[in-house]
């Protein structure tokens, strides 16, 4: 699994005028080709009088699904641009599709390069960006002799807290950064002598959304 990649958590609609054309951008989320598809077509429906809908989209943790289409735009002015746009913003699982509303006046490559790109800017400033991170959830069982201790070794490390039960003993359970886990399992094994039980029950994606982390 790749340890970190980022994604549009949240999308959005961007708008550039050149030259009397409308460049609507329309940005979502997708999760595989079959919904990206199917975006597109959403978006040829809502602006049906459109002369061009041409699109982007990068699908995979590694961006293992890429396509893109110029729809009848000269070749390489609309869909590529978009994509070098997509792609150097590092995002994934995302598809975008830009409109245009012809104004009468031809705009050139150079303009169409332009436009398509700059107006696919202008949708990604109105969505949510979040870097996916590659975490393990350690389940931390201790008596309550060990609970300062461990509590204290957590937040210093920046460790955050998913779950606690108190019975007769307590078990933690963290979001450890796949980075950070050797050090902090290290950590808990000297702070507490030893005495506490770790372990790894699962392995998550997680963000950062206003300051709230979110498992994906």
């Amino acid at each position: 699994m790749v340890e970190r990649y980022k994604i549009v958590y949240q999308g959005g609609t961007g708008e550039l005028v050149e030259k009397k054309s409308r460049f609507i951008a329309d940005i979502k989320p997708v999760a595989s080709e079959e919904e990206a598809l199917a975006f597109v077509e959403e978006m040829r429906r809502k602006y049906w009088d459109a002369r061009h809908h041409c699109f982007a989209y990068i699908i995979g943790d590694r961006g293992q699904t890429a396509r893109c289409s110029d729809d009848g735009e000269p070749s390489q002015t609309a869909g590529k641009p978009m994509m070098d746009v997509l792609a150097g913003e590092g995002l994934h699982d995302v598809c975008a599709v830009v409109t245009r509303y012809f104004g009468g006046t031809l705009l050139g490559t150079g303009g169409l390069v332009r436009a398509y790109s700059g107006a696919l800017k202008e949708g990604l400033k109105a969505c949510v960006v979040v870097e996916k991170k590659l975490a393990s959830c350690l389940e931390v069982r201790t008596d309550y002799n060990g609970v300062g201790k461990i509590q204290y070794i957590a937040a210093q490390s920046g460790i955050d807290t998913l779950d606690s039960q108190y019975t007769d003993q307590v078990l933690f359970t963290f979001l450890v950064p796949a980075a950070e886990e050797g050090r902090f399992k290290a950590q808990l094994t000297e702070g507490t002598n030893g005495r506490a039980s770790i372990k790894n029950v699962d392995e998550v994606y997680y963000g950062v959304v206003d300051g709230k982390v979110i498992v994906f």
